[in-house]
């Protein structure tokens, strides 16, 4: 499943598909443009979720975290909610960025709640891991 470039982008940035999270996407498998902030990074991975894309997720995940497998929950990821971001910029070479991703299922609705790690390193930012808080 992918998401048409013209589409309301999955992040809810309120840009299209293809200015914000699709240029990401694709970008990966042709090498060009990567994510600038552990929160864009974020938003991406977020998106990646909604159309489906494992690959972009398992390339922006940090190697020695990296699942050799990735199986995607059959649900619809309806909404994120930055909750919190700290460091994770341009210049840094790690952060953290807090979510809740809202989604629905056969089951109903639901969400996930994260403090997610990244690291920056040859420029390009990384998903490590997270953590449910409390």
């Amino acid at each position: 499943m992918t998401a048409p470039d013209d589409s309301r982008c999955p992040c809810l940035s309120g840009e299209t598909y293809g200015a914000c999270c699709g240029r990401f996407h694709a970008g990966l498998a042709a090498g060009g443009p990567h994510a600038a902030t552990a929160e864009a990074l974020m938003r991406s991975r977020y998106s990646a979720f909604a159309v489906g894309d494992a690959a972009y997720l398992r390339g922006t995940w940090h190697p020695s975290t990296r699942p050799d497998h990735l199986e995607l929950d059959d649900v619809t990821w309806r909404r994120l909610d930055i909750v919190r971001v700290v460091a994770g910029g341009p210049f840094d070479e790690a952060g953290v960025v807090e979510f809740v991703a809202h989604y629905r299922s056969d089951a109903g609705m639901g969400q996930v709640h994260e403090v997610s790690r990244f690291v920056r390193e040859d420029g390009r930012w990384f998903y490590v891991d997270g953590d449910q808080p409390g």
